[in-house]
């Protein structure tokens, strides 16, 4: 077997195996391809098999997709392994799938490995680390008599279900081709057996690592025969997942790297070599050192996604197995450890170690003798005495500071209200953790640093005497920050007795013994400590203390034990204060730890480094000498004496220090390095590379598309565009040529066809009449209209007598005329200027009821049928906007597309559903429409931005592109021409100009989730799906009178919706799975259905309420009236539903004060009344901005 690996559009070359059983008992050619197949005959070029499957190659897709590993992090391993593990793990999943089949045993595997695969086109974004990745395994296992595949699926290794191909997003596939066949009959070739284990749907790809046919999740076995090859294809038995709770099997994995597996190389900088009978391995290059961790998806499941937003329904289960290589080497991890220690294998893993001079757990590593500085936050409920209210903390600042070389600590908590702070000064312990981290180690002993390198949990119960008050502490120190601060998280709750105001309190010194183990460390004492009221009264207090520290440390290093199994804290000089000028709490101690016989009176005296009588500079280390001698030795990034120490400018000394393109930052002891403007971290974190920021070549104009008037190009996003040719010509997009649509016979047989560059005239021939696609015969004979026109005009002319009616050209004031076109038709719309009114007409001229209009409107009639229909005008300016019929639509997101559904009255019209507008990659959340200029909006959350196109076509206009991290409602104010919106990461309501201009943040306060956000002139509605307290609220335009309307009987309110004909504001909601209405003034409330599933989003039109349903992945048709669901359109493909909304095909009558602007100099906001001037957040340059009330 001749195995080649090979990444489309590159070189490739083989490497010789000894494989042989799969196929045929005949050596064949097996190639590994990027795109995540293995291919047994020489592939075509991709554009003839991505998304056009069945091919004519034999093959085996195990997820195949436009895939791209050309960043170097994606990676393609293979190898043959007949090694006695992977041959039973083989035969163990074959087992379970075929549970019926004995003498199950392999003598071979060929294991395929694609790591970290992106969709080709989202590497150029500029946001690499955050790149969707897929992770996926093959494993064709040849037996005596047949083989069998296996593929294995990882649960949070499926981070995209698409990717782009001819500029439409496709889904991804798996299965067995068996390509063209030549029968024994004939020469002739046809399509063999195609086996396709995923569909169409997205669910498909999904239950790749949910389901299974081995019993156990993301495993998939298939017997594919020997010869010949894939023509019976048969899945496993084993459909169903095993009991996990009867097993104590460890997790399945994907089979790990061999140190000498042959891998894809990087074919940006591979010289191509001079032919296949080159027999040379391919290299193995080193793994990168900075692996980065990649999210979940956001185009397949939004809800899992950053910002991670729309999941609000159900907690889905992403605790489960997970295939992985076993990566666990230094190879792969040394960037996590400290930069201060040396990264060491170990027979099972990997562990970081201190150098010498810096002590930690290795993954936090700090110098002998330097300061430490530590912040964070204290949060909780706290009850004083016999107070039956308690006081509440939030975010309330903690800073400590401690002398490392002495373990003197000092710790003050702020913001503290005077009820609470006396009461807190005997409670030492939450700075005494702090001391105990960094207490002066004795000889053989080791502080908290030392042993957890400042990541654990702490868990501590005071219970205080006489009066029996209980106190829970937890707290969670996380590290050190990039401030070089270590990380606290302080949570209370509890009872604390009461001390007076001006109390003071004493703490005596007291000792406290550490058990330790493995992760966990433990310790328990009782202190006494003395109050002395204001009056001079004192009084003896105690409490009981007992502490659980849990924390991580490294399991592979068996001979390195983290610290004696007993050690003892000693502390003493503690000082404790509350201050009440600054709500301040204070504690200061001095910590020492040691032996538990330290104290014993025949110990000699000891060294002044391990009691911290030295006199050293704060920043130097102690370093013992024999007996009682010692030095003193500035700590690193201080120079010095010892004595007396100062800081190292490694700025000014070594400029070079942070290398090119890059800023040095002086900082106490130590520096840092900052990218100029321009350039970003490389993944060694310290090479400052050029950003990469993606270039739309449509835009610059640097495609190699055809000309303007023959093709489009289509930004796709990062650097990547597609070519297409406009509608008139045929071509790759790259060269375009006209159609010759007079071949066609478009034009009506009495009519004369002319071919032009992308179009075509049709004239009707001498003696016809018509517009070429109908063409009648010349006849004097009048039409209907023309008819009824003239009889309209002369019962005008006879009506009138006298000299005044001899004069009158047209017709008498208050009478109707019809107008017709050209041909003698009915203009579908009519109007009679004198009482101001206009309506829509059939071709017999009778008006189509519901159609008139007021002054100062004109509705958008339809062309009927027997009406002469105008000839087409040219071509639409981009492909992936199929333009929308006249009549009103329903409109609606789905993934990286919105689609639309016409209504015939309040039905919709199934059959004629179409995408409007492709979006790859992209997670549309809501949709809103402008009546005015046909336009649709849309907001997304993975650019994020707000958009819009028009839905007649065009290109596709981004309208806010910054300050956004996760907008999910969209309102337009037709008449004000106004955009608002919601942003649930960033808590705000936004308005601005429908350019995106003019932007003002309208409420960024008491808001946790907001989402859905609807408008009626001058009035402005939205939902807050916080689960803690539900809210739908509702204000001015202009931000004032802000009111919470409905906050009763809510769960998840998803949806919102204004009908402007009945004054109802409606509202979907997931948790209490109902649909409501109310009326805002009167404050009327009804029940319209319930036992909904799961609706994200409504809209109103007519007596229908429409809502898109997540579980059901439909749009759903409720009857307001009859209070009862009427229809469910389940489009093509099935996957969530998001945004929906309507286009009307003419405005609703509606008034508000800033229909021209009001006057105002930037943004006119209506309210009730009249309207607001107001500037926008961000001044530009121009006219100045004036704010005033109107």
């Amino acid at each position: 077997t001749v195995f080649i690996v090979k990444r489309q559009s590159a070189e490739w070359r083989p490497v010789e195996s000894s494989w042989s059983q799969f196929v045929n008992e005949a050596p064949v050619q097996c190639e590994i391809n990027t795109n995540g197949f293995v291919a047994f005959a020489d592939p075509p070029a991709e554009d003839e098999y991505l998304g056009k499957m069945p091919s004519s190659f034999n093959m085996i897709a195990a997820l195949l997709g436009d895939l791209d590993s050309s960043d170097g992090k994606g990676r393609v391993y293979f190898r043959e392994d007949s090694s006695p593990d992977v041959l039973s793990r083989s035969a163990e999943h074959i087992k379970r799938a075929f549970p019926r089949d004995d003498g199950v045993e392999p003598t071979s595997a060929l294991v395929v490995t694609w790591e970290n695969m992106v969709a080709q086109g989202t590497l150029g974004r500029g946001d690499e680390l955050d790149a969707k990745r897929n992770t996926f395994q093959l494993v064709v296992a040849s037996m005596e008599s047949s083989s069998c595949a296996i593929l294995l699926y990882p649960i949070g290794g499926l981070q995209f279900l698409y990717t782009s191909v001819g500029g439409e997003a496709k889904l991804l596939e798996a299965g067995f081709n068996e390509g063209l066949v030549k029968s024994w009959w004939s020469w002739s070739a046809s399509q063999g057996t195609y086996f396709r284990t995923t569909t169409d749907e997205e669910t498909s790809i999904r239950d790749l690592t949910e389901k299974t046919t081995s019993g156990q999740a993301g495993v998939w076995v298939y017997e594919i025969g020997s010869s010949p090859f894939f023509a019976s294809i048969t899945p496993g038995m084993a459909s169903s997942l095993r009991d996990e709770e009867n097993t104590t099997e460890p997790p399945v994995t994907l089979l790990p790297r061999q140190p000498d597996e042959q891998t894809t190389m990087d074919f940006s900088t591979h010289e191509p070599q001079a032919g296949p009978e080159e027999e040379e391995e391919f290299p193995t290059p080193a793994p990168a050192e900075n692996q980065p961790s990649y999210p979940d998806a956001v185009t397949a499941t939004p809800g899992e996604a950053k910002p991670g937003i729309v999941v609000v329904d159900e907690d889905e289960n992403l605790d489960v197995n997970v295939f992985r290589y076993n990566l666990e080497t230094c190879a792969h991890n040394s960037h996590k450890c400290s930069a201060f220690a040396d990264c060491r294998d170990y027979s099972d893993g990997y562990c970081c170690h201190c150098r010498p001079g810096f002590y930690g757990n290795g993954k936090d590593c700090v110098a002998d003798g330097k300061p430490q500085r530590m912040s964070g936050e204290v949060n909780g409920r706290v009850f004083v005495g016999n107070s039956t209210f308690p006081v509440e903390l939030g975010n309330n600042d903690l800073h400590s500071y401690v002398v490392a070389n002495d373990g003197r600590a000092y710790v003050a908590i702020s913001n503290i209200p005077k009820s609470l702070g006396p009461s807190l000064q005997p409670l030492s312990s939450l700075g005494g953790v702090i001391g105990w981290a960094f207490a002066l180690e004795q000889p053989g002993y080791q502080n908290g640093f030392s042993v957890t390198g400042g990541v654990f949990s702490r868990q501590a119960e005071v219970i205080f005497q006489p009066g029996n008050e209980r106190l829970s502490i937890k707290q969670r120190f996380e590290g050190i920050d990039e401030h070089d601060h270590l990380v606290v998280r302080t949570d209370l709750e509890g009872r604390l007795p009461a001390i007076l105001q001006g109390s003071s309190v004493q703490i005596n010194p007291y000792k406290e013994i550490y058990q330790y183990d493995r992760n966990f460390i433990t310790s328990s004492s009782n202190r006494d400590y003395t109050v002395t009221s204001p009056d001079g009264a004192v009084q003896t207090r105690s409490y009981q203390w007992r502490q659980t520290v849990t924390f991580q440390s490294c399991p592979h290093d068996e001979a390195t034990r983290p610290a004696p199994s007993t050690q003892q804290l000693s502390v003493d000089q503690i000082f404790v204060m509350f201050d009440a000028d600054n709500n301040l709490v204070r504690y200061a101690m001095s910590n020492r730890i040691g032996s538990v016989h330290s104290e014993s009176s025949d110990v000699p005296e000891q060294n002044p480094c391990f009691t911290g009588r030295h006199g050293c500079d704060i920043n130097a280390a102690c370093r013992p000498g024999e007996g009682l001698q010692f030095t003193c030795e500035c700590t690193n990034g201080f120079t010095g004496d010892g004595r007396y120490c100062h800081d190292i400018d490694e700025c000014r000394e070594t400029p070079q220090v942070c290398g090119s393109n890059a800023v040095c930052s002086n900082q106490p002891g130590t520096f840092r390095c900052e990218c100029a403007r321009g350039f970003v971290f490389a993944s060694d974190g310290k090479t400052c590379i050029e950003e990469d920021r993606p270039v739309d070549h449509c835009q610059r104009g640097t495609h190699d598309c055809d000309g303007p008037e023959r093709a489009l190009c289509s930004y796709t996003g990062g650097s990547a565009y597609a070519c297409s040719c406009l509608p008139g010509f045929v071509g790759n997009g790259r060269g375009c040529r006209d159609v010759d649509e007079c071949q066609q016979e478009r034009c009506h047989r009495d009519a004369v066809c002319s071919n032009t560059q992308g179009s075509y005239t049709c004239q009707c021939q001498p003696g016809f009449h018509g517009d070429g696609f109908r063409c009648s015969p010349t006849s004097s004979e009048k039409t209907q209209c023309e008819r009824h026109r003239e009889s309209a005009q002369t019962a005008t002319a006879t009506s009138g007598s006298g000299f005044f009616s001899f004069l009158r050209p047209r017709p008498a004031v208050g009478q109707y005329v019809p107008q017709c076109n050209e041909h003698g038709a009915y203009e579908p719309t009519q109007c009679h200027t004198s009482i101001g009114q206009c309506w829509c007409v059939d071709a017999n001229g009778q008006e189509i009821p519901n159609t008139r209009t007021g002054p100062g409107s004109t509705p958008l009639c339809e062309l009927t049928d027997d009406a002469v229909t105008p000839p087409p005008v040219g071509p639409t300016p981009r492909p992936d906007v199929h333009p929308v019929a006249p009549g009103t639509h329903l409109l609606f997101a789905q993934s990286g597309k919105i689609e639309h559904v016409p209504l015939d009255g309040y039905n919709m019209k199934m059959e004629e559903a179409k995408p409007l507008l492709h979006i790859p990659d992209r997670v549309v959340i809501a949709v809103a429409y402008d009546c005015v200029e046909k336009m649709v909006y849309w907001t997304d959350i993975t650019g994020p931005a707000i958009s819009r196109a028009g839905i007649s076509g065009g290109d596709i206009s981004p309208v806010i592109t910054t300050d956004l991290q996760s907008p999910e409602g969209i309102a337009i104010d037709h008449v004000a021409r106004l955009l608002f919106w919601t942003d649930s990461m960033r808590d705000t309501v936004e308005v601005s100009k429908l350019d995106g201009s003019q932007r003002r943040v309208l409420f960024d306060t008491d808001l946790i989730n907001p989402r859905p956000i609807v408008t009626n002139p001058a009035r402005l509605y939205w939902a807050d799906w916080n689960r803690d307290g539900p809210k739908i609220e509702m204000s001015n335009m202009d931000g004032t009178d802000r009111i919470v309307l409905v906050k009763d009987d809510l769960g998840l309110p998803n949806g919102l919706t204004f009908d402007l004909d009945n004054q109802q504001l409606c509202w979907a909601d997931a948790g209490t799975r109902k649909v409501e209405c109310m009326d805002p003034h009167r404050r009327l409330r009804r029940k319209i259905v319930e036992g909904i599933q799961y609706p994200f989003s409504l809209v109103s039109f007519g007596r229908n309420l429409y809502y898109t349903d997540w579980r059901r992945e439909a749009v759903v048709a409720v009857d307001r009236q009859s209070e009862k669901e009427t229809e469910e359109f389940l489009p093509q493909k099935r996957s969530r539903l998001y945004g929906i909304t309507t286009t009307p095909t003419q405005c609703p009558q509606a008034y508000n004060y800033c229909a021209n602007n009001g006057g105002c100099s930037h943004l006119c906001l209506p309210r009730l009344g009249g309207f607001t001037c107001r500037c926008p957040d961000t001044a530009s340059a121009g006219a100045p901005c004036e704010e005033r009330n109107l």
